[in-house]
């Protein structure tokens, strides 16, 4: 498995943690989540990974960073959780993607980690367009990867309610055949 699926993995691990995760905090309250989530993300991929692959700053003199960077797999992650939101950081980091690009980093792909919403609300026009752009002329593939919520009912658990119920449907019809 290689390091930016390693990173998902987690920060899905880390999500179904956290109950409230997929609620709408609102300002102050989700940027503390967030800064939580982000922190707790990164002490659990240092760990895994026993490098730390956080926060590099590869965009030039610019200064700016990438949440994640795995120059051997030549990907960066960004952790996006509000991509679904009309407005966020999309275009920005396509932009820092292509200045570490420039910079002589070797990056060919660049992963987005958010919330659900973000397929659907970047698959429109303008979004679709950009990433196209972003292949085609800077040979960096955007890829969209969405967060799920922690089922309320594991798979087992819905395979045996579906055996019980089929169960009860065969007792219920041989009981009416005899009657």
């Amino acid at each position: 498995m290689n390091k930016a699926e390693q990173i998902f993995r987690l920060a899905q691990e880390l999500c179904d943690e956290r109950q409230d995760f997929f609620d709408i905090k609102g300002p102050s309250v989700g940027d503390h989540d967030t800064a939580s989530f982000m922190k707790e993300l990164r002490a659990r991929a240092r760990l895994a990974l026993n490098t730390d692959y956080a926060e590099k700053r590869i965009c030039g003199k610019s200064n700016l960073c990438v949440d994640y960077y795995f120059p051997e797999e030549e990907t960066i992650i960004e952790i996006a959780l509000g991509l679904r939101n009309p407005t966020s950081e999309y275009e920005r980091d396509i932009l820092k993607a292509i200045m570490a690009k420039d910079s002589d980093n070797p990056v060919t792909h660049l992963l987005f980690i958010s919330k659900p919403g973000a397929l659907k609300r970047l698959a429109q026009p303008g979004a679709a367009a950009m990433a196209e752009w972003a292949e085609r002329n800077h040979r960096i593939k955007i890829e969209i990867r969405e967060l799920a919520p922690k089922p309320i009912i594991s798979d087992k658990e819905l395979i045996l309610s579906a055996e019980e119920t089929f169960l009860e449907l065969e007792r219920r019809e041989t009981k009416d055949a005899q009657s």
